[in-house]
């Protein structure tokens, strides 16, 4: 018979399903992802340190766990919830299961609940901490455990690298600041020839700038931006002196160091169709995210900052400018795996402004040559289109 885990919420409401992944007992933010696909991606992405993540989409691990496929080293999520788990995956590319790598991690999992009712209950009431448990415990207990759990503040340093390394190309130098960043990152640098150097979220700017920076790229991380003030401050000491470009965390860091402010959501974006639309073209993007924190639309004014990007859903702030500085910022990931693709065009877009300024010359944002030529596109297919109907017409 399998083994029974139990998840409570603070607010009282008690979960029991089955235990899969190890046993013990965790506590952290109970947190909701709409992803379809990218269950590995979301188990390895370390802006889930000390959460408790649940997938709405109901079967989960049917294509199983591919180490070349993980956005971090190991997991950093304090538990695992869904609705079932498959325990014999397949897949070719399968080494093993959901279950073998929350074993490995010492990560409990609990599957067989209703997920959906999770999900309606932080929605409504916004994310709340959690206790996840294999233990046969009285629940009085457990609420008492609870009660006396605190969340995490320190998530950026458990996440964040260590020591500075290389990822050497033949291209600009961008220095990496790790506050949680996903591989995926530094693989769109890579594939774009530019020679990374990562280092940790302590990092100065003087030792960023003993390093010959071309640009500085901000990462995604987790928690909240005001964690982390010294990353703020080292920020500010760079703007107007180095091009800028935030990721997520990065973002809200950036905005920040500009003066602007910071709140939390009250159940935060996670999941790969978020729509964000770009204000100057009007353009709609499908984008990946995973936040719980957004930059105050009324704290933006008189900071030097514009509102580049909005989401679709609820208007928060997804995208910044420095009007004075070369520095901009996006809240969702262009680095997205397994997708959606449509933001990866920001890399270039950084790389180009790099570029720009070395050359001197005026500096055209990418997405607006690429929003033009997609316009010309259409364009020319429906005047090809109306062209056929009406020879089609004539005969």
């Amino acid at each position: 018979m399998q083994a029974q885990a139990r998840l409570l919420l603070e607010d009282g409401t008690l979960f029991t399903g089955k235990a899969f992944g190890a046993s013990g007992e965790s506590t952290g933010e109970v947190v909701f992802n709409t992803g379809i696909t990218g269950y590995q991606e979301v188990l390895s992405d370390p802006s889930y340190c000390g959460q408790i993540v649940t997938m709405t989409y109901p079967l989960i691990g049917n294509y199983g766990i591919i180490r070349d496929d993980f956005e971090s080293m190991r997991p950093f999520i304090h538990g695992f919830v869904v609705r079932h788990h498959e325990e014999t995956p397949s897949n070719w590319r399968a080494q093993y299961t959901i279950d073998n790598l929350l074993k490995e991690y010492g990560i409990v999992g609990i599957s067989g609940i209703d997920t959906r009712m999770l999900t309606r209950i932080l929605r409504h009431y916004g994310t709340m901490k959690g206790i996840l448990t294999t233990s046969k415990a009285p629940v009085e207990e457990l609420k008492e455990r609870l009660g006396a759990s605190s969340l995490l503040r320190d998530q950026v340093d458990r996440v964040s690298t260590k020591s500075v390394f290389g990822c050497p190309g033949t291209k600009e130098r961008i220095v990496l600041v790790d506050f949680g960043s996903k591989s995926g990152i530094i693989r769109e640098l890579s594939k774009r020839g530019a020679d990374v150097v990562v280092v940790p979220h302590t990092a100065t700017a003087e030792q960023i700038r003993r390093l010959g920076a071309d640009g500085v790229l901000l990462s995604n991380g987790p928690g909240d931006p005001k964690d982390v003030p010294h990353a703020a401050k080292m920020i500010e000491g760079l703007l107007g002196e180095l091009p800028i470009f935030g990721i997520c965390l990065g973002h809200q860091l950036l905005a920040l160091a500009s003066g602007a402010d910071t709140e939390k959501l009250k159940f935060g974006h996670r999941g790969g169709n978020h729509p964000v639309k770009e204000l100057a073209s009007g353009r709609c993007y499908i984008t990946s995210q995973n936040h719980g924190y957004t930059v105050r639309e009324d704290s933006v004014a008189g900071t030097g900052l514009e509102v580049t990007h909005i989401n679709n859903n609820d208007k928060t702030i997804e995208g910044l400018r420095h009007t004075k500085y070369p520095a901009f910022s996006v809240q969702y990931h262009p680095e997205a795996a397994p997708g959606p693709f449509d933001s990866s065009y920001l890399f270039d877009e950084f790389l180009e402004l790099i570029r720009s300024l070395k050359a001197a010359k005026p500096y055209v944002p990418q997405q607006s040559v690429m929003a033009a030529a997609t316009e010309d596109k259409i364009r020319h297919a429906a005047a090809a289109e109306l062209k056929g109907d009406l020879q089609y017409a004539e005969k």
